[in-house]
């Protein structure tokens, strides 16, 4: 059984906002301009994409991109909560760990990470 959705949406700010806290000044500084969604699954704009089980998408144009990246859509992370906690088989514990690791794979993403950058880093 999945909890309430203001539970699922406290406990991810919460731990995206510890996150932010303790990055160093310089990641912080450009992590705390970038827009972060909740949304329970993809958004119905998201359809044309296979995101049935994503657990967090970046978009937009990452900070090492030129202007001819990225498209028209400003930067943001969207983190999929109940994609997390089905992945996290309803355990809040890994659920937290969960949106930790989603949330910083995305942060990676809009710095300019490559996949295969995150995989080396545990993300």
């Amino acid at each position: 059984m999945s909890p309430d959705w203001n539970y699922l949406l406290k406990v991810a700010q919460d731990e995206v906002q510890a996150i932010v806290a303790a990055l160093p000044p310089e990641l912080k500084k450009e992590a705390e301009t970038l827009p972060v969604s909740y949304d329970p699954r993809r958004h119905h704009d998201l359809y044309h994409l296979d995101l049935d089980d994503t657990l967090g998408l970046f978009v937009g144009r990452s900070l090492l991109e030129t202007d001819e990246g990225g498209g028209d859509v400003p930067p943001q992370i969207i983190l999929f909560l109940a994609n997390i906690w089905t992945f996290a088989e309803s355990d809040e514990g890994v659920y937290r760990q969960e949106v930790r690791t989603t949330f910083l794979h995305e942060l990676g993403h809009f710095l300019g990470l490559e996949e295969i950058d995150l995989e080396e880093r545990g993300l």
